[in-house]
């Protein structure tokens, strides 16, 4: 039955996106590719580089549309056994573009609900890959970049001076991409309230201390090159069903969070403080809300 849950999941997810999924594909031949993976240890490591560095890797829908058609290609590999989660020069990621939510905010309550969960879900289909991810934050990871390495990885290291957090609420915006669901499952719900009603940032020392990531040294990367290393050294079809196991549990309520916090976003999308928040951090100032 669990292994039929997630597989059930896993085909709902990548069903759901598959129509998008090439709607950029000029613009990913005429440009650096937003979503870079490599194979290390003999092919037995994917690493996959967020690669958008002069935005600090910000999320978009191209974006995540790469990374779903990659993630398509890598659930089917067999010789796989550990995919490792990065970014590109000196972020993890900053969280969502800037112009995508002012989009949001020109648009229509319904459409905004539908535009969410299709967005969560470009991102977080790495869930569907049958093997163990390891986000290494190598940098800030923020909003929706937390978001990512939140529910889209099973294990995060982190450098010490990597800055974490979920600042939807100093946008004037609701969490998204299921922040709400899985932070209280990883640190309890005294430190996702105290997280995600403040909007502070925590470094790598502090994170490892509430339990948002595993391990923090000097450098994410060889952290996590280092978790990949020890899990490929375990049986394989024990990994792979232990993995199914541990998001099973996870994956409970996942959906109904998905449409709650879309729908709860959608209704923070046409106010000022909206408005406020996102034109207030492109100014690099604080924002002034009003609560309208």
């Amino acid at each position: 039955m669990a292994k039929t849950a997630v597989y059930r999941m896993r085909t709902k997810i990548l069903t759901q996106i598959r129509p998008t999924l090439f709607s950029h594909a000029k613009t990913f031949c005429s440009s650096p590719a937003p979503v870079v993976t490599e194979f290390l240890e003999d092919g037995k490591v994917a690493m996959l580089t967020l690669n958008n560095p002069s935005k600090l890797n910000a999320l978009n829908e191209e974006m995540g549309d790469l990374l779903t058609a990659q993630a398509l290609e890598l659930r089917d590999n067999s010789n796989i056994r550990a995919v490792v989660l990065t970014g590109a020069g000196k972020a993890f990621s900053a969280g969502g573009d800037l112009n995508f939510l002012l989009d949001r905010h020109r648009d229509t309550a319904q459409n905004n609900i539908d535009v969410m969960q299709k967005f969560y879900k470009r991102f977080l289909v790495l869930r569907s890959l049958p093997v163990p991810i390891i986000g290494a934050i190598n940098g800030p990871a923020v909003g929706a970049g937390f978001c990512l390495a939140l529910g889209g990885c099973d294990i995060r290291v982190a450098s010490a001076n990597a800055r974490m957090g979920l600042t939807f609420v100093k946008l004037g915006l609701h969490p998204g991409m299921a922040a709400t669901h899985f932070l209280p499952l990883i640190a309890g719900p005294q430190v996702a309230s105290d997280l995600l009603l403040t909007g502070r940032l925590v470094d790598g020392i502090e994170a490892k201390e509430l339990g948002l990531v595993a391990k923090v040294g000097e450098n994410a990367l060889d952290l996590a090159m280092g978790v990949a290393r020890d899990i490929c050294k375990s049986a394989p079809v024990a990994v792979r069903t232990t993995v199914e196991t541990l998001r099973n549990k996870q994956n409970v309520g996942l959906e109904e969070a998905f449409l709650v916090e879309a729908t709860a976003q959608s209704i923070c999308y046409p106010t000022e403080d909206l408005a406020e928040g996102v034109i207030a951090l492109q100014e690099k100032r604080k924002p002034i809300f009003t609560g309208k």
